[in-house]
């Protein structure tokens, strides 16, 4: 089957349709959506079917040879010289990527890697963090813990970022910013009136 078919893309799309494809469809068909759900056997397969259609096009542009016939030939490839085979190595470039906070040259690594493993899953879930992107970052994180359950520092970061989250929302409550601006302007109305009143009197 044509991997672009199967992402939804044509096969002009740049390097970026591609990516955000991607994770359009692996948010659509995450584990997380379809528990206790009887369409998760079928959710489970199509997600492996996406992801391999993704690593696919990624070899293909980086040069490697993939399952689908044709090269890349839209004239943007990747060129991250992280093409071929997985390296462990190269997730520990990807948190020095991070950490330097160079998150797109970390994204390149991650998108060319093959390996679906929970430390993929986590280091993207990072990167989301950074960005701000909640909801993806809360996807990957989880998807990571659910593979890895015992893994100490995925559940620390899941916990820390729904924790702050959940802060963010409690200060938003507590200092008004979901109160009627109407209410807001009879307050200032009034203290403009006693104002006035007050400078009448002097």
């Amino acid at each position: 089957m044509n991997p672009y078919e199967v992402l939804g893309v044509s096969e002009n799309a740049t390097d970026e349709q591609v990516k955000n494809a991607y994770k359009e469809l692996v948010k659509k068909y995450h584990p997380d959506r379809y528990q206790d759900n009887p369409l998760a056997d079928l959710a489970e397969d199509k997600l492996a079917e996406v992801n391999e259609a993704y690593d696919t096009i990624m070899r293909m542009r980086s040069g490697g040879s993939g399952a689908y016939g044709g090269g890349y030939n839209n004239g943007g490839g990747y060129n991250g010289g992280y093409g071929g085979g997985f390296n462990p190595a190269d997730y520990q470039q990807v948190r020095r990527f991070i950490d330097a906070g160079n998150f797109s040259a970390a994204e390149d690594i991650l998108a060319q890697t093959g390996d679906r493993s929970a430390e993929w899953y986590f280091l993207n879930g990072v990167i989301a963090s950074r960005k701000g992107w909640y909801d993806d970052a809360v996807s990957n994180l989880q998807a990571a813990c659910n593979m890895e359950p015992a893994n100490f520092e995925y559940r620390q970061h899941l916990n820390s970022l729904t924790r702050r989250n959940q802060q963010y929302q409690n200060n938003a409550m507590n200092q008004g910013y979901g109160r009627n601006n109407d209410d807001l302007c009879c307050q200032a109305l009034q203290c403009y009136i006693c104002a006035d009143c007050c400078c009448d009197c002097i």
